[in-house]
């Protein structure tokens, strides 16, 4: 409730309502209106008592500042999404082949790429100067 996390945080209930007000924390309402603050609004709301008691940054600032920290979450989710799903690609198109003959104590088998369909195999670049003949 308000009162409560008004007297955690060492500030004014009005202050958790102009916050509210302006968008910087959004704590949920129960039937009768009460404002309930769940663990993800109490770090909210510590992201901004800290930009705005130790920093000085102002209001806006501080709506900025947490819009920014939402889109570089959101990028991070879409990264490591990519990379999972590059790393499914990469396991499905490398084939191993059988591990060579060796004086090893342990076997290792190496990833070779495969060929897509149709694909022409590389070839050698030729070596430019003197040839046998001449």
């Amino acid at each position: 409730m308000i009162s409560a996390v008004a007297e955690k945080y060492g500030i004014h209930p009005q202050t958790l309502r102009m916050y509210e007000r302006e968008g910087l924390i959004k704590p949920s309402r129960t039937e009768g209106n009460t404002r309930l603050y769940t663990d993800e609004d109490l770090e909210r709301l510590e992201v901004v008592l800290e930009l705005t008691r130790e920093l000085g940054v102002n209001l806006a600032g501080v709506e900025i500042i947490l819009n920014m920290r939402e889109k570089m979450a959101a990028m991070q989710k879409q990264i490591e999404q990519f990379v999972q799903s590059l790393n499914v690609e990469l396991a499905r198109n490398l084939k191993f082949e059988e591990p060579e003959e060796s004086h090893s104590l342990i076997p290792v088998a190496r990833p070779v790429p495969v060929q897509p369909a149709g694909a022409q195999p590389a070839q050698r670049p030729r070596r430019r100067g003197r040839t046998a003949s001449g």
